[in-house]
């Protein structure tokens, strides 16, 4: 059974993205099918060729960030490293990147003879709508504070006093010193001993016998 609505303004939105994640990211040869009249699984089939694995892997993180960024879900990714084809399904969007070796095998292009094209050109130039457009917020007067008196009766609190700070004694100068030096009581002389004189007369020495 085939779809035979048209696709949401929010999918569309969402394909601008996509193509301009990949034009970003250098992908090549993008092309954009609408198979909305034809499929009963998605909506749009974006194809693009990346250079190598290493560059599919790129734009697989880059489409990851846009798709959950629009906060679209990703019912599936194939991304088998090696096969040359990464396949994101964000189910009204269905994205096929491969490398060119592996583009040229399958043709993906040639099954879908019956859809329309779209211009990548258009969707990059035309202008991404805004996901939720909100309401305008309605400016409310800004109610005015009716100026506080001061109740000139009210005394300040005196103010806590500062106990004294003691102050250490400074260090006195050699000059100082020498005065307090002075100052002190000198003290007294020991008296002298009154010197013992020596007897004139000697005793005559004892002669040995």
């Amino acid at each position: 059974m085939t779809q035979s609505t048209s696709p949401q303004p929010a999918t569309t939105n969402l394909l601008k993205l996509i193509c301009r994640a990949l034009d970003d990211k250098k992908a090549e040869d993008v092309r954009v099918l609408d198979v909305h009249k034809q499929s009963s699984i998605t909506d749009y089939l974006v194809l693009a060729t990346g250079t190598s694995d290493p560059h599919l892997r790129a734009l697989r993180v880059e489409l990851e960030k846009v798709i959950d960024a629009a906060k679209a879900q990703i019912l599936g990714m194939d991304t088998d490293q090696g096969s040359g084809w990464l396949v994101i399904d964000a189910f009204d969007i269905m994205v096929h990147v491969f490398t060119p070796t592996t583009r040229k095998l399958y043709r993906l292009e040639t099954l879908w003879k019956d859809a329309t094209e779209i211009t990548v050109a258009d969707l990059l130039a035309d202008k991404i709508a805004p996901a939720a457009p909100k309401a305008a917020p309605t400016k409310k007067a800004a109610a005015k504070k009716a100026p506080v008196k001061k109740s000139a009766a009210k005394a300040k609190a005196p103010a806590a006093k500062k106990a004294p700070v003691k102050k250490a004694p400074a260090a006195k100068s050699p000059a100082a010193k020498k005065a307090v030096a002075k100052k002190a009581p000198a003290k007294k002389a020991a008296p002298k001993k009154a010197p013992v004189k020596k007897s004139a007369v000697k005793t005559p020495a004892r002669k040995k016998k």
